[in-house]
């Protein structure tokens, strides 16, 4: 018993060397984990990509972390017949991280033996190239593997997945994967919460090399086409929508980021046809079924707007019944990926549109307790929830509350804006009631120095040279 426990201790010091998901610090919460099965089912079927091996060696780690080894094996199986299919010249160098998760696998499945004979395998092919270390290697198409699983499980792991496909660039420049890799996590991380800030003509120029260096890829087209729509180049964007559309490339893709565009733009319609056809081949897609939600949620807002606000009759009418299928779609989002945060504001907010105001009030609630909301989406729930209490809930010292949350968060926003002009005009109609009331006079003070403040910043330090 004790040389199986000994055995064991030193096969586990072998895997911890291995460069495979399960030595990568995959950061997954479990509540995304259905969401990212998912994820990563279409795009096995739907991404026409020469890069398969990476998503099935991710979802044998997935079924493992749900307790499915058996099933993981299947998963491996299925990678390395796509290795021998496609680099059967070098499938050994290819597969090192395959054989390093079944090594990992047998281990935790307590079948030692067969762990040992993968550690083996690795060991092998890591002395053919000469390699100090008996158990990793360090090439670009490593680096590249690992930025490819980073960047699969979430906003978390982006930095790391960028850092891995920057090294793995710095070796091959041109190399069309690694390039795509790229583009896509610098697409991600650019306007992602809590990043470090990348300028626009950064991302814009990383889509451009990946579109020249992948010309058929219409994923990377519609991505490009979607940042050129960011900086106000909409028109130009809206030709590789056009050229992506006509291709036959990752079709189901394609047509979820180009139905985007168009909601971006304002063409709901057309967003929503679009939208549809995507939802075809992935029923159950988080990201469909929100976007068709706030296609649904525009389209109430454009209608208010033609009644000037105040939607009566057979308007009022058809408001209430767009937000019930705007609250189908976001309902599915959350049951699918209960992490897709601003969804819920999304949700609340057609709640009220629909008059049920006590599940808007408990979506807020859910909202309000989640963990770590980055500031730009608590300025939104905020304003949000200050809306409600103010308007539904008529309680102008709860709004008070929370338009001044929003205003508090030093993220300059419209939000931020509109929070400080709908707090100045509930303290000031309290004075009015009350002209003593010292509370509503720090707040008034309050939005003053704030004023004084984004004033002073706008002018900028030049200003008072």
């Amino acid at each position: 018993m004790t040389s199986k426990n000994a055995d064991g201790d030193q096969i586990k010091d072998r895997l911890e060397q291995l460069r495979c998901h399960f030595t990568w610090d995959l950061l997954i919460e479990d509540t995304a984990m259905p969401d990212l099965e998912n994820r990563i089912f279409d795009e096995i079927e739907f991404l026409d990509t020469k890069y398969n091996v990476g998503i099935h060696n991710l979802l044998a780690y997935v079924k493992h972390l749900k307790g499915q080894n058996e099933e993981a094996l299947k998963s491996l199986r299925e990678a390395e017949d796509l290795i021998q299919e496609e680099h059967g010249d070098q499938s050994g160098m290819r597969s090192l991280v395959t054989w390093g998760n079944y090594a990992w696998l047998y281990y935790h499945m307590g079948r030692l033996a067969e762990a040992q004979t993968y550690l083996d395998k690795v060991e092998n092919t890591c002395k053919k190239f000469a390699n100090p270390s008996s158990y990793r290697i360090d090439c670009p198409q490593m680096d590249c593997e690992e930025g490819w699983a980073l960047l699969k499980c979430g906003g978390k792991n982006y930095k790391r997945a960028k850092a891995c496909f920057e090294k793995a660039l710095e070796v091959d420049p041109e190399n069309p994967e690694f390039s795509t890799g790229y583009a896509i996590t610098a697409y991600r991380l650019d306007g992602f919460p809590g990043a470090t800030q990348m300028s626009e003509a950064f991302c814009l120029n990383t889509l451009k090399q990946a579109v020249k260096l992948n010309s058929e890829d219409g994923y990377i087209k519609v991505l490009l086409a979607l940042k050129l729509q960011d900086v106000g180049q909409e028109a130009e964007g809206e030709k590789y929508i056009e050229e992506a559309l006509t291709n036959t490339s990752s079709q189901t893709y394609v047509l979820r980021y180009a139905a985007k565009f168009y909601r971006k733009k304002g063409s709901l319609d057309k967003a929503l046809q679009l939208f549809k056809k995507a939802l075809k081949a992935t029923p159950s897609s988080a990201f469909v079924h929100h976007q068709i939600g706030l296609c649904y949620r525009g389209q109430v807002i454009q209608m208010k707007k033609a009644a000037n606000w105040q939607p009566r009759g057979q308007d009022r009418k058809n408001v209430e019944r767009i937000a019930r299928l705007a609250i189908s779609h976001l309902e599915f989002a959350l049951e699918e990926k209960p992490t897709l945060d601003i969804a819920y504001v999304d949700l609340a907010e057609m709640y009220i549109e629909a008059g049920d105001h006590r599940k808007a009030e408990d979506t807020y609630q859910k909202v309000l307790t989640m963990k770590v909301l980055e500031e730009e989406k608590l300025q939104r729930v905020h304003f949000s929830y200050g809306r409600f209490q103010e308007f539904q809930n008529k309680s102008e010292d709860h709004a008070i509350i929370h338009y001044l949350k929003a205003a508090e968060i030093e993220n300059a926003s419209f939000l931020r804006d509109k929070s400080i002009r709908s707090l100045e005009k509930l303290a000031l109609k309290k004075l009015q009631r009350n002209s003593f009331d010292t509370e509503t006079m720090r707040i008034l003070q309050f939005i003053h120095k704030l004023k004084a403040e984004m004033n002073k910043a706008l002018e900028g330090p030049e200003a008072h040279c």
